[in-house]
């Protein structure tokens, strides 16, 4: 797959293959995008299928996506691999990566960190081969500031400023396109506008919503909201939205799935949140998908919003 520039489809409701935009038309920077999007990271669990992993993301593309958000170290290039063989240029998908971390799969967790400068740069060339891109349309610099995931320690405790100097100098280059961030504090993307950033990836969900206040700041800036773990449950101790009363009750009178329901809260609570709920399984993927149809009136948004967020700082990850 050869970098595209998300060719000219008949309507911004549309993809380039002229599917409907799966949840409507959002913006990453300059970019239109569906607003439904998909998290590659799940395809890793279809290692030992690749046909099957090449058309789940077929069928993403025919659902009316075209928006990927990957990552080198998902599957140590596996998922990059599946991603160049199975989208065509034509396909008109904007391709998300992240540096950061490193693929690590012989360690005690699949990544390491990987936050100096020159990593962050070798990282990106990993991802334009794997991928099979003369350019990343976005690139998210995945920090280390925020729980869950990895810690900085010793010399990967790296300034966001030099960070942000080897991203800029890295789009000037055309390697990538545009710069997002990534588990990141609310004074790290104050810090980070004036660099041109387009979107933030922070955990965020209807039960957890410490970052209400970064999310702001983006709708105000025209960022690019994509929250991830966006229904919770990344961990045993870790709420889940499924499991919210509200949520369950108002999924049985709409007769939608309380998945659904969720991730609608997201869409409906910012006009700016773009979702990239991952899976292995097209049924899944469907169901994802037809999240974009599902109305939430002012009293239903109301029961939601009245549901309980936990403080990620009393959530125990371990």
């Amino acid at each position: 797959m050869t970098e595209n520039n998300s060719p000219s489809s008949p309507s911004p409701q549309l993809t380039a293959t002229g599917a409907p935009r799966a949840g409507g038309a959002g913006t990453i920077g300059d970019l239109t995008v569906s607003r439904i999007g998909y998290g590659a990271m799940q395809l890793e669990r279809l290692r030992d299928d690749r046909d099957a992993a090449i058309a789940l993301l077929r069928r993403v593309v025919e659902l009316g996506v075209d928006h990927v958000d990957t990552a080198q170290f998902y599957g140590n290039g596996f998922v990059n691999g599946i991603i160049r063989d199975a989208l065509r240029p034509e396909d008109g998908v904007v391709i998300v990566s992240k540096v950061g971390a490193d693929p690590d799969p012989d360690g005690p967790f699949p990544m390491r960190a990987a936050q100096r400068p020159e990593e962050l740069r070798a990282s990106v060339e990993d991802n334009l081969t794997s991928l099979g891109l003369d350019r990343i349309p976005v690139v998210n610099l995945r920090r280390l500031d925020t729980q869950p995931g990895l810690h900085a320690e010793g010399d990967q405790v790296v300034d966001l400023d030099d960070q942000l100097a080897e991203m800029t100098a890295l789009r000037d280059e055309g390697k990538i396109g545009a710069i997002g961030l990534s588990a990141v504090t609310l004074d790290g993307v104050r810090r980070a506008l004036p660099a041109g950033i387009v979107c933030v990836q922070n955990l965020y969900s209807l039960v957890t919503r410490d970052d209400e206040e970064m999310l702001r700041l983006c709708t105000e800036e025209g960022i690019a909201w994509v929250p991830f773990f966006p229904l919770g449950g990344a961990f045993p101790q870790f709420p889940k939205v499924t499991e919210e009363p509200a949520v369950t009750a108002l999924a049985e009178t709409l007769g939608r799935t309380p998945a659904q329901v969720g991730l609608a809260w997201l869409l409906h609570h910012a006009p700016n949140t773009l979702l990239i709920p991952g899976t292995a399984d097209t049924g899944h993927l469907e169901a994802n998908i037809a999240t974009g149809t599902v109305e939430l009136d002012d009293a239903a948004m109301a029961s939601l919003d009245a549901v309980e967020s936990r403080s990620l700082a009393d959530i125990s990850y371990r």
